[in-house]
């Protein structure tokens, strides 16, 4: 599902990850590794949002060739996600709604799950850090993805909404083969999402345990 040739990323000619061909089948993973091993530099060069070497792939669309097409199957939710302060909830969602091609209404049921309905239509500069997040949350979700990147998902999220987020992961993936990619510094057993398979950075290099 998703390919990496030859793919560098460095920083001012310091090499921060280095991942010569590997292929990651579909389903949910893990990434593991320690405070500046390169989880967040992964994702955002799986993202489209960083510059690197080489080339990354989700089922033979590849990112430096069919870039539009590329971004159209992944979306991004950021660890400490940032948006315009001025606008609200509600904007927010119905701008990434049109870009992503979310079907009619989908943003409603992810808004309610997610416990927004109080607060969706206030500017975003009035919302805490745990708001912010579910709002990354729910555009993470929207549209038709073939694979969802979540950094920190767990951070930030209070005890029931985390419930929500496992039960859409698991449902994305058992319903529509989405896949994903999740980071986190936290012990696995501690994520309550069935089938979920690790991924480790270590010296600059992912190492697959399944």
């Amino acid at each position: 599902m998703l390919h990496f040739s030859q793919f560098e990323k460095s920083y001012f000619s310091h090499l921060v990850l280095k991942i010569d061909n590997i292929k990651i089948p579909g389903g949910v993973f893990w990434i593991k590794g320690n405070n500046g091993s390169g989880k967040s530099t992964l994702l955002k060069s799986i993202a489209g949002i960083l510059s690197f070497e080489g080339n990354i792939a989700i089922n033979n669309i590849y990112l430096k060739n069919q870039g539009v097409q590329y971004r159209k199957l992944v979306n991004f939710a950021e660890a400490e996600p940032l948006f315009p302060e001025f606008l609200t909830g509600s904007e927010m969602i119905d701008l990434f709604a049109k870009a992503k091609g979310a079907v009619r209404g989908q943003e409603e049921d992810l808004i309610t799950e997610m416990g927004m309905k109080p607060y969706i239509h206030h500017p975003l500069g009035s919302y805490s850090s745990g708001m912010l997040k579910k709002l990354s949350l729910v555009l993470a979700f929207l549209g038709q993805p073939k694979l969802i990147l979540l950094d920190e998902p767990l951070n930030t999220v209070d005890v029931e909404s985390l419930e929500v987020l496992y039960r859409w992961i698991n449902a994305k993936y058992q319903n529509e083969k989405v896949c994903f990619l999740l980071s986190s510094h936290q012990p696995l057993d501690e994520v309550k999402i069935p089938g979920l398979k690790q991924i480790n950075i270590e010296d600059k290099k992912i190492k697959l345990n399944f």
